[in-house]
């Protein structure tokens, strides 16, 4: 858990939006051909004592809007701009800041990708920056905009209790995904044993990638999760550790499922290999019977079509008996070359 330089600057304005609380980081010029884009896009839910900002996918005039209302160290804002970071999580004497990624399926390629979530935790905020639309957090933060019991629920306990609620969420979309990988392993092993061996090799290779994906965003994942149970700030209190380790512990269930999967996977593309080894196998024991039983009818055809003459023959019958010479001699010779070679 990486320790940055704290901040002097105080939070007690963060809910007087907008009030410039630090000095803002170099500035960018706006991003060409997008007007839009000069504009902030935040989404707030107030609630007495906190406030939830989300901002999907944030853009240049976003990060400026977090620059200048918050005092969040530089570097974070410049995170927030890199997609593909590695989950982490960076602790203030003010705030979390924690860059997360979850598994997200994609329909135009029909894989699994990772979804980037950036989160901003302060004592009575919470900032959530996806990169691209997250299906859980969307809906949670939707149900809290529109429905009174529901963001009472999920903001009169704190930001921490808040931030559980989202990555809780966010955890247990997995699950789903888990069992349509199940479901796809299920239906290759049957379709291996129905002739369609060839196939299915596209459909292993395809779930081998979705569980190594999977396994790509879990596995650093899990690492934050462990650190965050020990992070003690005056503003999460110790109860939280009990919310976060049952985190750990779904994680942990994630993993444990994509450690199966691996197994299983393998042992598919294992026996779908056996099968098609067998079946040629068996093309190849065809074809042998097949040349076995040809060969004494080719040999007939070859010994007798000689355009020499047989014995009786007046005209020439020692060219008979120099091409059987010559044959038997080729056959041992062949037979003494396999034997030495270890082939018979």
């Amino acid at each position: 858990m990486r320790q940055r330089s704290p901040i002097t600057t105080a939070l007690g304005g963060v809910r007087n939006l907008p009030l410039r609380l630090r000095r803002a980081p170099r500035r960018h010029g706006p991003e060409p051909g997008d007007e839009a884009a000069l504009e902030p896009r935040p989404e707030i839910v107030d609630a007495p004592d906190l406030r939830w900002i989300n901002i999907e996918s944030p853009r240049l005039a976003d990060r400026l809007w977090l620059a200048e209302n918050f005092a969040f160290h530089e570097l974070d804002i410049e995170d927030v701009a890199s997609h593909n970071q590695r989950p982490k999580l960076d602790t203030y004497p003010e705030y979390l800041f924690l860059v997360m990624q979850f598994p997200s399926y994609n329909k135009e390629t029909g894989r699994l990708d990772a979804a980037e979530l950036d989160i901003f935790v302060g004592p009575d905020f919470l900032i959530s920056l996806p990169n691209e639309p997250i299906p859980p957090l969307r809906s949670l933060f939707e149900r809290a905009q529109s429905r009174d019991d529901v963001r009472d629920e999920l903001m009169t306990h704190g930001s921490g209790r808040l931030l559980y609620e989202i990555l809780d969420r966010c955890v247990d979309a997995g699950f789903p995904m888990l069992g349509q990988i199940g479901r796809k392993l299920s239906r290759i092993e049957n379709e291996i044993f129905e002739g369609r061996s060839r196939e299915i090799v596209r459909d292993i290779s395809n779930a081998k990638q979705e569980i190594i994906n999977f396994r790509a965003v879990i596995r650093p994942q899990r690492l934050v999760f462990r650190d965050l149970e020990r992070v003690k700030l005056r503003y999460l209190p110790e109860e939280m550790d009990l919310y976060f380790d049952d985190l750990t512990d779904a994680s942990e269930r994630i993993w444990d499922v994509l450690e199966n999967f691996k197994e299983i996977v393998e042992g598919l593309e294992d026996t779908n290999e056996s099968v098609l080894s067998h079946r040629l196998n068996d093309v190849l024991r065809i074809l042998t019977a097949v040349t076995v039983i040809l060969l004494p009818l080719t040999l007939v055809t070859g010994f007798f079509g000689m355009n020499v003459g047989f014995p009786g023959d007046p005209r020439a019958p020692a060219y008979f008996w120099g091409v059987v010479i010559a044959m038997a001699a080729m056959l041992v010779a062949l037979v003494v070359f396999f034997r030495r070679r270890g082939w018979l």
